[in-house]
């Protein structure tokens, strides 16, 4: 029996399913989790503890538009891979509750005994067991 929660769940994601699969949809909503990753960097980065990092920042040789392109790069991965990953967990919960929902409703109803005075499965006509209590010891060896 599905409750009130996984039958919100199928309306909403039966409504939104494609919206949220979009590339851009992903990227907008996945980047504060790609800031996570990069706003410590740029810390790291700026704080200078690291004085060997710190010669290369301040050297000629560095390019701050690597740094910068770099840092968009990790921002745009990390959130679309999220999304990405999120919206595969909302996909497989959606199928799982569909396929519980589908069997819970092709399920046949279970009929009401026949007899409501005898219990199903024992008669009162079958013999008791004549094993020995020995037959059911293992054997000795």
């Amino acid at each position: 029996m599905l409750t009130q929660r996984d039958k919100d769940f199928i309306r909403y994601w039966e409504a939104n399913r494609l919206r949220r699969k979009k590339i851009v949809r992903q990227f907008l909503i996945g980047i504060p989790i790609g800031l996570l990753f990069v706003i410590p960097i740029v810390i790291n980065f700026s704080s200078g503890w690291y004085r060997r990092a710190d010669m290369e920042a301040h050297s000629p040789d560095f390019n701050p538009m690597v740094l910068f392109v770099a840092l968009l790069l990790i921002v745009a991965f990390t959130a679309i891979f999220y999304q990405r990953h999120q919206w595969d967990q909302y996909e497989q919960h959606y199928q799982e509750l569909r396929a519980r929902l589908q069997k819970e409703e092709s399920a046949p109803k279970a009929a009401p005994p026949s007899h409501p005075s005898e219990p199903t499965g024992t008669h009162s006509a079958d013999p008791p067991s004549t094993l020995p209590n020995d037959a059911t010891a293992p054997p000795k060896i």
